[in-house]
């Protein structure tokens, strides 16, 4: 199952940068651009394109639809974790083995970056000739929902709201169904939207699935800032300590989170079991998920 994993990451992995190196060749060269870039085609996981690609193949939907929705997704997590790195939040200097954007650059432009990649997104999806107006307008509606103040920000000020207090795991929880569950919800959605009909029968256990995987990779990724190493995750352990940040180790202990992580995996995969379609390669991340160390 790894192998086959690792095949199918790689194909969509592989797709999504080459659409992202494409599309970003349209905005007017300039500092801000670099910055943009610099961040962008960093690399990583590229988990919520995956998701989208992944959630729209097992409806028979054709990639090329599923390009632009699956980039622009991305450039919003990138514009999430250029502002996230900032000192006014996180403070990180390094993302992805690599300075973080403020660090190579400056804060001013590394503000602008994020800035600029979040309205990026979205001309995106509005610019695609792969999809019609209907399904742009539920895509950008979805997306946007997930990203502001209704999604990720909401989560974002939540979080910082929660430094040096302290808060029940259901508090917890709920922040980061905002934090990092929207963004995740929203590639399995957008996912979803373009394969049509066929899937949106199916849009209730989606959302389960996404809601179970979201939660388990945001504990997963509690785990490794206690326990992970800076080669292998490509940033800095244990900021979140040091930041004196609620997470799932500090409340509930470590043993505590790795079972919460099980348990959630074994619930994604029952909502797998409830659609009649090849839902193997989600299978595979949400067992990458709860297995990753990086």
């Amino acid at each position: 199952m790894k192998n086959a994993f690792n095949s199918f990451h790689e194909l969509y992995t592989h797709r999504v940068n080459n659409v992202l190196e494409e599309s970003i060749k349209s905005i007017t060269p300039s500092l801000l651009k670099t910055a943009m870039s610099y961040s962008l085609l960093a690399g990583g996981k590229r988990i919520r394109p995956f998701l989208v690609y992944a959630t729209g193949k097992m409806f028979d939907c054709q990639l090329d639809k599923l390009d632009i929705p699956a980039a622009a997704i991305e450039v919003i997590h990138t514009y999430s974790l250029i502002h996230d790195d900032l000192p006014a939040m996180d403070n990180d200097n390094l993302r992805r083995g690599m300075p973080t954007c403020h660090v190579q650059f400056d804060e001013a432009t590394a503000i602008l970056a994020g800035d600029a990649l979040q309205t990026f997104a979205f001309s995106l999806l509005a610019q695609t000739s792969h999809l019609d107006a209907n399904c742009k307008i539920d895509l950008i509606n979805e997306l946007s929902h997930a990203s502001g103040s209704n999604g990720m920000c909401l989560g974002q000020s939540l979080d910082l709201q929660s430094e040096h207090c302290i808060i029940s795991y259901d508090e917890l929880k709920t922040i980061h169904s905002y934090k990092t569950g929207a963004l995740i919800r929203a590639a399995v959605r957008l996912g979803m939207l373009v394969a049509g009909q066929k899937a949106l029968e199916y849009q209730e256990q989606l959302s389960r699935f996404a809601n179970h995987i979201g939660l388990a990779f945001q504990i997963q990724d509690d785990v490794l800032d206690e326990i992970g190493d800076v080669k292998t995750m490509g940033k800095e352990q244990g900021a979140d300590k040091q930041l004196e940040k609620n997470t799932y180790i500090s409340l509930l202990g470590l043993e505590k989170s790795i079972q919460i992580t099980q348990q959630l995996y074994q619930q994604a995969i029952e909502e797998l079991n409830k659609i009649p379609y090849n839902s193997d390669p989600l299978r595979q991340l949400a067992e990458f998920i709860i297995n990753r160390r990086c």
